[in-house]
């Protein structure tokens, strides 16, 4: 656990160092018109278990962990003519450790596959015209492990209705990723071993939100996404009836189309309620409900906390079966529970605190949240996050 707060802490201190040598005259500073609005430390640590693991066909231990830190830095700078350009750049480094993948050497102690890291940078600009209401963004990411390298792209628009109280946002984004193809060791001399396949994600969003009243805001939202090439994974076995082992193998397509709700509700001065629906379906037959909410609660001037659950259903995909229930006679084939039919539930608390002359008396440092929060779900599989945001603005 102790590694989950190191980053952030570590700048706290260096922060507040520099915060008590700042000479007392500051007449001969000058605002740029570049400067950093906001930085965000996020940190968190999760754990799972469980006993479908898909390496090894849909049963064996699901434990895992994983350490995640993320930098997040907005730079803003107005033009001349009063346009607000917004910089975004995050990086963050995930380090996990997973029994299931341990087990794609079914004969080795310990394999490279058992941990990994994972980098991921991101760049985004937004171009805002506050009298108009309208804004443009674009960016760039990529995510790098050891077996997956993906690169992505986005475009967004975002105007607001004349009277201000209204937005609608449309947003198109681009995932062109290569999976490297680790097969389970008993297979490699049949199938063979190393090589990349191609895995492409295009998506369409269109959203609307509308301030109803002063205590009311709601959204809607549409996504169409498509994908396109390699869609397995390499080494995810799948056990038939004969005990025979196989490789996963999935469509090299599948289109997906989510519409969800959102809405927020503000019950006097301390108080909001906000909630959310969300209908999935897609062309492997899985359909799933999710519904969310979560209730900000305001204690006092400084802090404040906010109790959560969320609760999802889904349908089972028409290509997943158990451990040894596939017949061989099917085209595709997974045992990977994630496209089972299952129920799941997701609850914690968050707690936020803001003190107006900065959280341990740093006065830029002045926001400090915790969050933690349980997953169950049908299938026997657990898990448990605990996160912090450190933020200085």
């Amino acid at each position: 656990m102790k590694r989950i707060f190191i980053t952030g802490f570590a700048l706290m201190g260096l922060l507040r160092a520099a915060a008590q040598d700042t000479p007392a005259d500051s007449t001969a500073y000058k605002e740029k018109k570049l400067k950093i609005e906001e930085i965000n430390l996020i940190s968190s640590y999760y754990r799972q278990d469980g006993n479908n693991a898909v390496v090894t066909g849909g049963i064996g231990s699901e434990k895992l962990t994983d350490i995640s830190n993320a930098l997040d830095v907005r730079i803003v700078k107005y033009g001349s003519t009063g346009i607000k350009h917004n910089f975004d750049v995050e990086i963050g480094v995930d380090q996990y450790t997973s029994a299931s993948s341990d087990r794609v050497d079914l004969q080795a102690n310990s394999s490279a596959s058992s941990s990994d890291i994972r980098f991921y940078p991101s760049v985004n600009y937004t171009r805002e015209n506050e009298e108009k209401g309208t804004l443009f963004g674009a960016g760039v990411s990529s995510s790098t492990e050891y077996d997956y390298q993906s690169f992505g792209g986005n475009i967004s628009y975002s105007a607001k209705t004349k009277d201000r109280n209204g937005e609608f946002t449309a947003r198109l984004q681009a995932y062109l990723d290569q999976v490297k193809l680790v097969t389970p060791i008993e297979l490699r001399s049949a199938i063979g071993y190393g090589g990349t396949e191609a895995r492409n994600t295009f998506a369409g969003s269109l959203s609307y939100s509308q301030v109803v009243n002063q205590n009311f805001q709601v959204m809607v939202q549409a996504d169409i996404v498509t994908q396109q090439g390699y869609l397995s994974l390499p080494f995810h076995r799948v056990y038939f009836t004969d005990g025979s082992v196989h490789q996963e193998k999935l469509p090299d397509s599948r289109f997906k189309l989510p519409v969800a709700l959102r809405a927020s509700y503000f019950l006097g001065d301390n108080i909001i309620i906000r909630a959310y629906y969300r209908y999935y379906t897609d062309d492997w037959n899985l359909s799933s409900h999710t519904a969310d909410i979560e209730i900000p609660v305001k204690l006092s001037a400084f802090f404040s906390v906010s109790p959560f659950y969320r609760y999802y259903t889904q349908t089972a995909a028409k290509y997943f079966d158990a451990y040894k229930k596939h017949s061989g006679l099917e085209e595709f084939y997974t045992s990977n529970y994630d496209l089972s039919k299952f129920d799941s539930s997701f609850f914690g608390m968050g707690f936020r605190f803001t003190p107006a002359n900065g959280v341990f008396g740093i006065k830029h440092f002045n926001a400090l949240e915790l969050r933690y929060g349980h997953y169950a779900r049908s299938t026997q599989l657990t898990s448990d996050i605990v996160s912090i945001n450190l933020k200085f603005k």
